[in-house]
């Protein structure tokens, strides 16, 4: 299997700002049923030679959450949408844009005005020819109050003309920056001049729609095989919105269908550790994450390997729902309270790094020095019993209370259940009279409840769509779609909001800029970071050309194919 050196990819030179963030939030989460539907399911591992069916096949931590490129906001989401549809350039095995929908693009002089001209042999699954007026209506209709998108507006807003305007109801939709010049030219206005706009392209919200079939289909669009339209490599069978496996199939009619190589890829919702083992060992699926009590049995194993990521976990704490979270001593108590070295090293065990700040560490360089961003700014929360409790007894005094309950929302799977169980007992005993009250739910009611901000205490986790603070940074602004705990400080968006603004065309100063609005968040206790994850994995041999992404979708399975 291919994995980029995405290190080196920064060191050659990705140092421009960029925009967004997956959010994937976190964890696992399957039907009880998965081991005899496992059992069910047709080998993938089958002979591939001569003319026989090219397939692989793979676990899912959880059912897909959305396929509609307008409301995902999730990992999984992402995978599969870049796995069936495309948008004007797709990343390759470097990280680079190539080709998609988009075959060259010019920009004006004063980098506002991006013109794209399309593809004229790209088609959607029912025959229709992919034009410029699907991106048209694809990026009005994210960032459409009515339509209720997170990515819409997170992503578009200080970037294309007017989408903050748009999004919040000031200005009509047809105001957004982009229009069709024909079918087959696109024109892009922009806020501000943005050098990795092209970049920006290939991630899951800029995809195109098909105006009549997603109308068609009203509510029941994204819900179903049957109510998808793919115009990448793959289509989707055997998949409903609530389906524990569904398969990825060659999609003939893509333009690019030469360069795909695999005929089928499955997918199989897999929720205990014990089964994706046994079912890797058995050859029924090529790749499996390992749980952390699997790791030393098969750190040895011939076909292991450690994927690093560049996920950051956090505690959220919503300051509307309890006096105790509106407390900043709190916060930053329950931050330090808890022994992130013994999680990594003894919970997870799997290579994930303690997180004492947000930005991730190796994830990208000071532009100007090439330093890390993490080393430069330095650990800004750290385990520190005696001060939490310090920082305890304050805030309990502002709040006049001698003791504190909180509901800790967490996703359901095992894994996780392992992680928080540890966290909820550290802060139980090192912070006297705090009781924690776990909630678990599937991670697609957890995203709901994050949404709705019907929750008190947070595991929660995001990932980079793009090498550039911005993607984590622009979370916690005041009016941040993501923000989903009343976090507000008008100096960290003043600082975050000049990296896009006034100081988009002068990387240093923008990096000086999220190097003082990460302190500032931190000396709020806005978030407690928990850590940086890696997967420990056992790998196939069999795969070949499956890339791993440092942002944006995790993986890319258009080059997918059976190693000899």
């Amino acid at each position: 299997m291919k994995f980029k050196n995405w290190l080196l990819l920064i060191t050659l030179g990705v140092l421009i700002s960029v925009l967004v963030a997956c959010s994937g939030d976190d964890s696992e989460e399957t039907a009880g049923t998965e081991e005899n539907e496992a059992e069910e399911t047709e080998n993938p591992a089958a002979e591939t030679s001569g003319e026989e069916e090219k397939v692989l096949s793979f676990v899912n931590p959880e059912v897909i959450p959305s396929m509609d490129p307008s409301l995902a906001t999730d990992e999984s989401s992402f995978i599969y949408l870049a796995a069936m549809m495309e948008g004007l350039y797709r990343l390759d095995e470097n990280a680079q844009p190539v080709d998609g929908i988009a075959t060259d693009h010019e920009v004006s002089e004063d980098g506002l005005t991006w013109t794209f001209t399309l593809r004229e042999d790209a088609v959607w699954s029912n025959g229709d020819p992919v034009t410029a007026h699907d991106f048209v209506y694809s990026w009005q209709r994210a960032v459409n109050p009515d339509t209720g998108s997170e990515y819409g507006p997170y992503m578009m807003n200080n970037v294309i003309k007017n989408a903050t305007a748009v999004s919040s109801g000031e200005a009509p939709v047809e105001d957004l920056g982009v229009t069709a010049d024909g079918d087959f030219t696109l024109v892009v206005e922009l806020e501000n001049p943005t050098p990795y706009f092209e970049t920006l392209t290939t991630f899951g919200t800029f995809f195109p729609l098909n105006q009549a079939f997603v109308e068609e289909k009203g509510d029941s669009f994204a819900t179903n095989e049957e109510n998808l339209l793919a115009n990448g490599p793959y289509k989707m069978t055997n998949w409903d919105s609530t389906s524990n496996s569904w398969e990825l199939v060659k999609n003939e009619d893509y333009w690019d269908a030469d360069a795909v190589q695999m005929d089928r890829l499955t997918f199989e919702v897999v929720k205990d550790p014990q089964t994706a083992v046994r079912l890797y060992e058995e050859g029924t699926v090529d790749r499996i994450d390992l749980a952390s009590d699997l790791v030393d049995q098969y750190a040895t194993h011939e076909n292991y390997a450690i994927s690093a990521d560049t996920f950051v976990y956090f505690l959220k704490f919503n300051q509307e729902t309890t006096d105790a979270l509106a407390n900043e001593n709190i916060r930053a108590a329950i931050s330090r309270a808890f022994d992130k070295d013994a999680l990594v090293n003894e919970i997870l065990n799997n290579g994930s790094l303690v997180a004492n700040g947000l930005i991730p560490a190796d994830f990208t360089p000071m532009p100007e020095t090439g330093e890390d961003f993490r080393a430069v700014n330095g650990d800004l929360v750290t385990y520190d019993v005696e001060a939490a409790q310090e920082l305890w007894a304050k805030g309990l005094e502002e709040i006049g209370a001698d003791s504190v309950e909180l509901e800790f929302l967490v996703d359901d799977d095992e894994t996780t259940k392992t992680l928080v169980e540890y966290i909820a007992n550290q802060l139980s005993t090192n912070l006297e009279g705090l009781s924690i009250n776990m909630k678990r739910v599937p991670k697609e009611q957890r995203l709901d409840l994050d949404t709705n901000e019907d929750y008190e205490l947070q595991l929660s986790r995001w990932g980079p769509d793009f090498l550039d603070p911005f993607t984590f940074m622009n979370l916690w602004t005041t009016d941040s779609g993501n923000n989903h705990m009343e976090y507000s400080n008008p100096e960290y968006d003043e600082l975050v909001q000049e990296t896009a603004t006034t100081l988009a065309t002068d990387n240093v100063a923008r990096y000086n800029n999220f190097l003082e609005a990460e302190k500032v968040l931190f000396e709020d206790a806005a978030i407690a970071p928990v850590y940086q994850s890696s997967r420990a994995q056992l790998v196939s041999p069999r795969i070949d050309g499956v890339f791993v992404n440092p942002f944006g979708a995790t993986y890319e399975y258009k080059w997918a194919d059976v190693a000899e």
